[in-house]
């Protein structure tokens, strides 16, 4: 009897020790495919990722977009806002018809000045204009802010004449807006008939074409020395 329960228990045992070799068998085993699931995962996510957004330092070139300089270059002439009244726009020459400042000079001052600009142009100088030709309507605003700058007449009638008295009205004087440009002339213009003719605008020429052979007439201190302005 004693024999026969001994072996039951060694059976038992040996049972017990199988299986308990089958579930760390099974526990390993589950562990490898989670870990393999789970690369699998990730592979498929980071492959996913890829292909959903593009790598920064990907070869692919990039549109190209043109410059600001690109756009306005390739802007038509038509479409640049032009001032039938006189104004000019910065950086407008003395070569540019289409605005009614330059067009509208005296064909003779025009004629002087695009001479003496082409020449300057071995120097590398540049004629800007800042003003030409002026309509009177354009005269007469100019003049009211002159007087809201200066706080009188008085003081604003030696910058700003008026639409009746101005050359610029009558197409006869030009402003410069380049200071290379302002030098050149007062150096070379009288060779072309151009003169400076107020002592406090270095910037305004007129023509003078006796000034080829005598040179320019002396300069009035400002515009209300000049008896045209009376």
């Amino acid at each position: 009897m004693s024999r026969t329960i001994t072996n039951h228990v060694r059976s038992l045992r040996a049972l017990i020790i199988s299986l308990c070799g089958l579930i760390a068998l099974a526990a390993v085993g589950g562990g490898v495919l989670v870990s393999q699931s789970g690369s699998s995962s990730e592979d498929s996510l980071r492959t996913q990722s890829a292909h959903s957004f593009p790598s920064s330092d990907s070869s692919e070139p990039s549109p190209s977009i043109p410059s600001s300089a690109e756009a306005l270059h390739d802007t038509p002439d038509e479409l640049i806002d032009t001032d039938d009244e006189g104004a000019l726009p910065a950086g407008a020459t003395v070569f540019d018809d289409k605005y009614a400042g330059i067009a509208n000079l005296d064909p003779a001052l025009l004629v002087a000045i695009r001479k003496a600009a082409t020449e300057a142009t071995a120097e590398s100088v540049e004629f800007v204009l800042t003003s030409g030709w002026r309509s009177k309507s354009y005269q007469n605003q100019l003049l009211d802010e002159a007087i809201s700058e200066y706080g009188s007449v008085a003081e604003a009638a030696r910058w700003v004449a008026t639409a009746d008295t101005s050359p610029h009205v009558s197409g006869d004087a030009i402003d410069v807006g380049s200071s290379d440009a302002i030098t050149w002339l007062s150096e070379h213009g009288a060779a072309y008939g151009l003169c400076q003719i107020y002592a406090n605008e270095p910037w305004h020429y007129e023509l003078r074409p006796e000034a080829k052979e005598r040179g320019c007439p002396s300069m009035y201190a400002d515009p209300t020395h000049d008896p045209r302005m009376q």
